[in-house]
């Protein structure tokens, strides 16, 4: 089988019955006898080369490394970029069939120069690259001290922050909390699909963070697709935000709260209070607990997993109960009461937040209820349950006093308590 066709090109693979379109992509030493082929759908395919007749070439590779010059616009605000991974960050290699990250000024203009319209991107930091699930409490925290460093430049006017979408309500949540007396905009952003993608989401996320963080609202937000069309953004509270969909462009939804704002191609339409800019100097808080879980509440579940937690000292739970705020109690096999006082008595702290993700905890309702309000358990309101991990690990980096636990773990710094409930 004799073919023209390179690495990277866009063919046809002829087969006797079938033929394949998409980029042709490297093989692995393991897979010599295979062809590699990228679909249209961003799927990789496999083919064994007995099978083909022909490769076609269609469009040779458009790989030709550019010399890109991005012009900084004295009329344009200036602002900073801190790049951690994920889809947004990541563009198609079409000889591995893998992604490259993004990581500079060029890298970016070359797929989102939309960005460059409004803005002058003038400090691109990359404090690591990693999948959203891989981070914890100390890549946060890594975060937050280049989100301080940048914000407290007075040549920037704004910060957006690139990040994986599965875990970014824990990052949000942390950057939240960590960062205090804040100056400037703090705008985390994603991408649902790459940039190769027609349907990538990624172009309008970034035009509509870009207005974001030269806005007047200081505050940790998340700012992504409103919806599945290409029309408008939401800025969330970095608190307030849940990924509800695996797939969908407008993945994250605001949870018993309201947006900021409206973000459209050229203009914002404010929704809700905010802080607005100041001259603080922002402060970083970063002490943390890590030894802090969250746990999902199931009919007929074992209330004796709790001793691993104790075993392994473990300083803090989050039990998400049913929806006021339920957990088995005697009417069930396994009541849990007596447990929860014996494990908050050997000194763990256990907070409630609600399964149903809308509304509000009210144990007091039902008997059931009353029964494991008298345990002693903190009950959060409306808090998010991610939201409510991140906020015990940095509470109980503060005080080991259980009432002063309770007091700041019920008290709103960052949106993360409402009282009034929004749909």
């Amino acid at each position: 089988m004799k073919s023209n066709a390179k690495l990277g090109d866009y063919v046809e693979v002829h087969l006797s019955k079938i033929i394949y379109e998409g980029i042709l992509l490297e093989t692995p030493e393991s897979e010599k006898g295979v062809v590699l082929l990228k679909l249209d759908s961003g799927y990789n395919i496999g083919l064994n080369k007995k099978d083909i007749l022909e490769i076609k070439l269609i469009k040779k590779s458009q790989e030709r490394k550019e010399d890109i010059i991005i012009k900084k616009e004295s009329s344009k605000p200036n602002i900073a970029m801190i790049i951690t991974g994920g889809t947004i960050a990541a563009r198609l290699n079409p000889k591995k069939g893998g992604v490259d990250w993004l990581t500079t000024p060029e890298d970016l203009f070359k797929f989102y120069p939309e960005l460059f319209k409004k803005v002058n991107v003038i400090k691109v930091e990359v404090p690591f690259m990693k999948a959203s699930e891989d981070m914890d409490f100390k890549d946060w925290q890594k975060i937050a001290k280049t989100a301080q460093r940048l914000l407290n430049d007075s040549n920037i006017k704004g910060l957006i922050i690139t990040h994986g979408t599965d875990f970014l309500g824990y990052t949000a949540a942390a950057l939240s909390f960590f960062l205090r007396d804040l100056n400037k905009p703090v705008v985390l952003t994603y991408s649902q699909r790459s940039i190769d993608r027609a349907s990538s989401d990624a172009n309008l996320n970034l035009e509509c963070s870009a207005l974001a963080a030269i806005s007047n609202i200081t505050e940790v937000m998340l700012v992504g697709h409103a919806s599945i069309n290409d029309d408008f953004c939401y800025a969330i509270p970095a608190t307030k935000v849940r990924k509800l969909h695996s797939s969908r462009r407008d993945a994250f939804k605001v949870v018993n709260s309201k947006p900021f704002a409206k973000i459209f191609h050229d203009k914002i339409e404010i929704i809700s209070d905010y802080k607005v800019r100041n001259r603080n100097k922002v402060k970083l808080d970063l002490k943390f607990v890590d030894k802090v879980a969250l746990i999902k509440i199931y009919p007929g579940q074992d209330s004796s997993i709790l001793n691993y937690y104790l075993r392994n000292k473990y300083k803090g739970i989050i039990l998400e109960m049913s929806g006021l705020g339920h957990a088995p109690t005697k009417r069930s096999r396994n009541n849990w009461v007596k447990k929860l006082k014996e494990i908050q008595k050997k000194g763990l702290i256990v907070c409630v937040t609600a399964q149903t993700i809308y509304g509000r905890l009210n144990p007091l309702v039902y008997s059931n209820g009353r029964e494991l309000f008298d345990t002693g358990i903190i009950y959060l309101e409306d808090m998010l349950s991610e939201t409510a991990l991140i906020k015990l690990g940095w509470v109980l980096a503060k005080t080991k006093n259980r009432e002063e636990i309770k007091k700041l773990m019920l008290t709103n710094f960052s949106h993360e308590l409402n009282d009034r409930l929004e749909e």
